[in-house]
């Protein structure tokens, strides 16, 4: 299943110069990921759907990581026009671009649908971060050593990509859809990184990570749709002992984004109980995450779908 010892933040080396993206960057894991790579000398561009929580984390960073350099910037993966007007003022900052960390998402909610009539969480984590990608695509490749780095979870094992349904028109089921998504985001992983070594780009890497169960607004919701009132003080108890904290649900995901030895389609995650938690290691997904006709046909669909296209990473 990977390696027996565990990265740490110690691990983490020096990021001074380099720019990320980090998509949800105002809360939970990805507020953590981004103090990490601050405190790494990196500067971070926090694209965050509410710009007052994202006012109120930059402030929370800098506090924490005095003299460190952060932005604020709006991004409503919900939206295909907000992606691309976030994409047009990164590319106008002319900052570099080192790292896309799609850390974003959404899970387990009634079904709705994007600004754009996609079903809200396929449309969230994967078609948003797809077209985000896309559209920076050009600033990544410009930049030799770039990444992109997908906060996938273990609940892509009970995802299956219905190609007849992908929007869940005829059935829907919360936790069904949500983990189609992050399927949806392994899927992608693969394929952009088959995509990259065939165009001759081995210098930029398409990696995933995974945080087990860490404490985050999403986990907290979830558990608090399914834990009843007499259930409350046990899950309270017994919280900590089964979620890692958000500090250390990032480590995998800044190991994606850090590690020196890192290659394409790499995925990291804890190590201990079924991956819920402890230190983190190399993983393996489901083997439907790596299936290239499953690629392809993603590919082809989110493209059909979002009206962004990669370009020479498009070619068959």
């Amino acid at each position: 299943m990977g390696q027996k010892s565990g990265w740490t933040f110690n691990d983490v080396p020096d990021q001074t110069g380099k720019v990320a993206i980090v998509t949800g960057g105002n809360s939970g894991i990805g507020l953590e990921t981004a103090r990490y790579l601050l405190r790494r000398g990196a500067t971070v561009v926090l694209a965050v759907r509410n710009s007052i929580k994202g006012s109120e984390a930059m402030a929370d960073l800098t506090a924490s990581e005095p003299g460190s350099s952060v932005e604020v910037a709006h991004l409503d993966l919900a939206d295909l026009a907000s992606i691309e007007d976030f994409a047009n003022w990164f590319k106008a900052s002319r900052m570099n671009l080192d790292l896309l960390i799609n850390n974003a998402g959404i899970m387990g909610v009634p079904r709705g649908t994007t600004i754009d009539g996609f079903e809200l969480q396929f449309g969230t984590n994967h078609l948003g971060h797809f077209a985000l990608t896309g559209k920076l695509l050009g600033s990544l490749l410009e930049n030799k050593g770039s990444r992109v780095v997908n906060v996938a979870s273990n609940a892509h094992r009970q995802g299956r990509l219905n190609f007849y349904d992908l929007q869940s028109v005829h059935r829907y089921g919360k936790m069904r859809a949500y983990a189609q998504s992050k399927l949806a985001n392994l899927v992608f992983t693969a394929e952009l990184d088959r995509r990259l070594r065939r165009a001759g780009r081995k210098d930029i890497l398409s990696v995933a990570a995974h945080p087990g169960m860490a404490e985050s607004n999403i986990v907290k919701l979830q558990t608090d749709s399914f834990v009843n009132r007499h259930m409350r003080n046990l899950w309270d108890k017994a919280g900590p002992y089964i979620c890692q904290t958000a500090s250390a649900g990032a480590i995998p995901t800044l190991r994606a984004a850090t590690d020196p030895a890192a290659e394409g389609n790499d995925y990291f995650g804890p190590s201990q109980f079924m991956q819920i938690r402890g230190p983190d290691v190399k993983v393996q997904p489901k083997k439907e995450a790596n299936d290239v006709h499953d690629g392809r046909a993603l590919w082809e669909q989110s493209i059909e779908l979002t009206g962004v296209n990669f370009g020479e990473l498009d070619l068959p």
